[in-house]
């Protein structure tokens, strides 16, 4: 089966579920017969820490290296704006607008740059951009944690990836207990309407 390569870099902060959002996207992908190969590049040491993973659709390697991602996914800004390395010129960006900040920043040790700031920087580079409050739908949908899911909602929304919503939805069913899944499936549904707001 012949599919166009796809190259999928997702960042967030530890559990924001970054990894489970990767874990989805590949299932999504076995489900609909593409060959898919996923890797985690940075695990959580401890939760609040960077959580980097790789997502490549008809590729072997799970490497992204800079400026080779087809599509950046950011769970978090700050971290969004750190991963835009990796981002091909052109390429899409989907992004929380909700941040979790680090801890030098909490403790007034640091400073981070606004959304508009991080927003504008990525717009230099990317062709393609969506901006959510994951969080935000996540606890519509009746979790904050489910944030990931409208994320991903929002991404199979956007006509990047070689399958939609459906399968992602496949896969959340699939592969969670009912009661995780349903919160789960109407946060899938929250980034697919922002998607198309």
């Amino acid at each position: 089966m012949s599919v166009t390569p796809l190259r999928i870099f997702m960042t967030g902060v530890g559990g924001q579920g970054t990894l489970t959002a990767t874990t989805l996207l590949a299932k999504a992908a076995l489900l609909r017969g593409l060959p898919v190969t996923s890797g985690e590049i940075h695990g959580m040491a401890q939760r609040g820490g960077v959580v980097e993973s790789t997502l490549l659709i008809g590729l072997k390697s799970p490497k992204i290296g800079p400026g080779e991602a087809d599509v950046l996914m950011g769970f978090e800004p700050l971290e969004t704006l750190r991963a835009l390395i990796y981002l091909k010129p052109g390429g899409a960006v989907f992004s929380s607008t909700e941040s979790t900040p680090p801890l030098s920043v909490s403790t007034g040790q640091a400073t981070c740059p606004g959304l508009v700031d991080v927003e504008g920087r990525v717009a230099e580079v990317a062709g393609i951009t969506g901006w959510y409050p994951c969080q935000s739908l996540g606890l519509q949908a009746g979790a904050a944690q489910a944030g990931n899911i409208a994320l991903l909602g929002a991404v199979a929304a956007s006509g990047v990836l070689p399958f939609g919503p459906d399968a992602v939805a496949e896969a959340i069913t699939a592969n969670m207990k009912p009661k995780i899944a349903a919160i789960n499936l109407k946060a899938l549904e929250l980034g697919v309407e922002a998607a198309k707001a």
